[in-house]
């Protein structure tokens, strides 16, 4: 069965993310490692670790990723901007490895001017040079679709398959897909036939076993307008019944969907995370 989570915060050290995430009904949780808009973070402490792995067996809650810092530009034309960026990025790899998180998921990044081609060859050789750096770490990076604001890359399936084919390591990066930021990029999957050809489009372009995580989102924009503005379940654009679709497809059975929406109470003071774990879980149950 997929699992069912949210983006859970690391205040009071990660193992409280575990906590929370349990409390609302999480089967898995991401986190950031670090205030997501800034380059310095505070070490792991090997406390930290202990406390998180205990917490992790006691909730069964698993920690599927980190989401790498928004700062990571690894397309970035200003050359000091990618050696900071490569940098941080190894610190977000040496996260996951002392915790035992599979994923790092990553923005592709913004080409600032350069254009898009030569910002898809330039992340594909920078993630290169991570893997080479962390050659015994088994890591995987995820690259996240994106809306396509600004000068960002990553919001047409083409860009994923041109810096896949640059990094040469099949066995160590994939594909985070963000339905919100799919949605709002361009491809309308709201009707099970437009679903199926976006997802045929994916496998014959980028290959559906380089799918291994899901953000799921609603949109705030609607399709096309290239505007990242996440919104809960059914509450946006897309609507709720659209997200059955990935959660009824067998190809995901054994994915996990991470909700990255807005925190608080609903009218009724019931924790949000509830609200759509409940809606999802709803979903999937309707046969």
């Amino acid at each position: 069965m997929p699992l069912l989570g949210a983006h859970m915060s690391i205040v009071g050290g990660p193992d409280k993310a575990l906590r929370q995430g349990s409390e609302v009904g999480c089967k898995a949780i991401q986190i950031f490692t670090r205030n997501r808009l800034r380059w310095t973070g505070k070490e792991l402490s090997s406390n930290e670790i202990i406390a998180f792995r205990g917490t992790r067996d006691d909730t069964s809650v698993v920690p599927i990723a980190i989401h790498c810092s928004y700062l990571i530009n690894l397309a970035s034309p200003d050359k000091d901007k990618r050696k900071q960026s490569y940098q941080l990025l190894l610190k977000e790899m040496e996260w996951a490895s002392k915790l035992d998180i599979p994923y790092l998921v990553l923005h592709p990044g913004f080409h600032m001017g350069m254009g898009e081609d030569a910002a898809l060859k330039t992340v594909g050789k920078m993630i290169k040079r991570v893997f080479h750096k962390c050659d015994r770490c088994k890591i995987e990076i995820l690259l996240e679709t994106t809306a396509g604001q600004g000068t960002c890359v990553g919001f047409r399936f083409e860009h994923f398959a041109e810096i896949l084919k640059s990094t040469d390591s099949d066995d160590r990066i994939g594909v985070c897909f963000d339905t919100g930021h799919v949605f709002a990029s361009g491809y309308d999957f709201r009707k099970k036939e437009a679903y199926g050809q976006m997802m045929e489009e994916f496998d014959t372009i980028i290959g559906i076993d380089r799918l291994r995580l899901f953000h799921i989102n609603d949109s705030r924009s609607d399709a096309g307008s290239m505007i990242d503005r996440h919104d809960h379940p059914g509450k946006g654009l897309i609507g709720l019944k659209p997200f059955s679709f990935f959660l009824h497809d067998t190809r995901f059975i054994d994915h996990s969907f991470i909700l990255e929406t807005p925190k608080g109470n609903d009218e009724n003071g019931v924790d949000l995370d509830i609200v759509n774990l409940k809606k999802l879980s709803n979903l999937r149950k309707e046969l």
